[in-house]
């Protein structure tokens, strides 16, 4: 039985790089959305790939995504969890519910996936959890209230997830994405900005199966990710 890994949070970015380049080496593909007209669409590309709409929001949408996944595909060997969106505002402008939003997206969706993987993990004493983040991790702008504390709070999370889990053989990283990842839409709004300045999705998604290759005895937990240009 092939391995399997799951991306939670696919659109057509990191997301579907993911499950491309893993499905590229045998993996079967668990990818989560709740685009389902995009998912289905993708999962016709890959694979060996089950697409399953879900909001990451609703935890109990999340467990019954993951009991789906294991009765179909098996026990889950790699976690992407790609989630991430979240409200952009200032401190006056946020909203109650945009905060709730962006904490559920990337704080709650994290915790209850993870919850869904750890058991099997545990047990095989082997696994990898992959947590893609942002600078607002480590630095709140003035108009990202909402998305940098939200972000700030994953990254504590996947901290005390890799400490607990590290010594039962469980790799936890969080990959911080430094720049803008090159899409449609980022070039349609950013028409002036050279190509050094972009993210191609292909090569995060590469970063990300390189980090679940990792031999114990050197693993990362924190990768910063950049295009040549960006400064920093």
């Amino acid at each position: 039985m092939s391995k399997v890994c799951v991306v939670a949070g696919v659109g057509p970015g990191n997301g579907a790089s993911c499950c491309r380049r893993f499905a590229a080496e045998g993996y079967s593909i668990a990818m989560l959305a709740r685009n389902t007209e995009y998912l289905n669409s993708l999962s016709a590309e890959v694979d060996n790939s089950l697409a399953i709409a879900c909001d990451v929001r609703d935890p109990k949408a999340v467990v019954s995504a993951f009991d789906q996944i294991s009765n179909e595909l098996g026990e889950v060997d790699v976690l992407i969890y790609n989630a991430g969106s979240g409200e952009w505002n200032n401190v006056e402008q946020t909203t109650i519910e945009g905060m709730e939003s962006s904490w559920q997206t990337n704080t709650l969706g994290l915790l209850v996936a993870g919850q869904q993987v750890i058991p099997a993990m545990k047990t095989k004493e082997t696994g990898a959890i992959v947590v893609i983040g942002a600078t607002a991790s480590l630095r709140g702008g003035a108009n990202s209230t909402a998305f940098a504390s939200a972000k700030s709070a994953q990254r504590s999370l996947a901290q005390s997830m890799a400490r607990r889990l590290g010594p039962m053989g469980i790799h936890v990283s969080y990959v911080i994405i430094d720049g803008i990842i090159d899409l449609e839409r980022t070039r349609a709004a950013r028409p002036d900005i050279p190509d050094d300045y972009y993210l191609q999705p292909d090569d995060i998604a590469q970063s990300v199966f390189e980090l679940t290759g990792q031999h114990r005895s050197a693993w990362t937990f924190e990768l910063d990710l950049r295009p040549f240009g960006e400064k920093w």
